[in-house]
């Protein structure tokens, strides 16, 4: 398995200038096609209008979306012409209510989605929209690269985070290309059940596993000796100096991420480093 389709989807120039280079390096060094969304979106919920007035403004809504799709693909265009790799951009327009189907449809035929944080300050609704439309429409792994980083992912240490869950062997499988590619997979614990599947060997037999896959990889078992378990996890990425992370994304609903957090949305709020994730 390889990565040969990647797809990212710029809604925000100047917000996607880590993503972007990212995808790029990474369409390098996996001589991978990469498939751009200059995605112009209609952010306007409204609830009524005035008689009259719905065609007028929904029209306007629409154009102004529709110019910044084409301004997008037109930076894209600019910033890709020179690079050494296959890439096609392409302009598409959508209502906010609508991400879910138009990402989806594309992403279901990528091998990987680059997207950015979908959480934090000066992020719209759309980032958040997209990247859970990678996920759950488009059933594809999302790599999520924080703010400030730039280049191809080297992945030479590789924390992978391990609950046991579906989410995440659905994430370490469609990982396996950047954890074969490591000079060390780190199978990462947190406060293991004592009572679970796993309780005499945390993380064995997933190491078993990659390591017929030929990758090297060590099993650390952490205490929950923070808060939340990502605050831990976070900490454990920088103690270790590892340089991308694969979870499993979403364990409980999104709605229930939304309101009362979890590792999911905590992990990416503070992330420092690329997060593979899978549903």
């Amino acid at each position: 398995m390889a990565y040969k389709t990647l797809l990212t989807i710029v809604t925000d120039m100047a917000a996607a200038q880590s993503q972007l280079e990212t995808a790029i390096g990474l369409a390098r060094r996996e001589d991978a096609h990469l498939d751009v969304m200059c995605m112009g979106v209609d952010r306007t919920q409204t609830g009524y209008y005035y008689a009259g007035a719905t065609a007028f403004v929904q029209q306007e809504t629409m154009d102004r979306a529709q110019d910044d799709a084409r301004k997008i693909e037109a930076a894209v265009t600019e910033r890709l012409k020179a690079e050494d790799i296959r890439w096609a951009a392409e302009a598409v327009v959508s209502q906010i209510g609508a991400i879910a189907s138009a990402v989806g449809l594309r992403a279901r035929f990528a091998d990987l989605v680059v997207a950015g944080l979908p959480y934090g300050e000066g992020r719209g609704p759309e980032v958040e929209a997209v990247v859970e439309a990678a996920l759950f429409e488009g059933h594809a792994p999302v790599l999520i690269v924080p703010d400030g980083y730039t280049g191809a992912v080297s992945g030479k240490r590789v924390v992978v985070a391990w609950n046991q869950s579906s989410e995440a062997m659905n994430a370490i499988r469609k990982a396996l290309p950047e954890l074969k590619a490591a000079n060390l997979v780190d199978i990462t614990i947190i406060d293991p059940p004592a009572h679970g599947p796993e309780r005499s060997d945390p993380g064995g037999q997933l190491s078993q596993m990659l390591s017929r896959h030929g990758i090297h990889a060590e099993v650390s078992v952490l205490a929950k000796t923070l808060p939340r378990v990502s605050d831990v996890l976070n900490r454990h990425v920088r103690d270790t100096k590892a340089d991308l992370v694969v979870m499993g994304a979403y364990g409980h609903s999104r709605f229930r991420e939304a309101i009362l957090g979890g590792a999911t949305r905590s992990m990416l709020e503070k992330a420092t480093v690329p997060v593979l994730m899978a549903h």
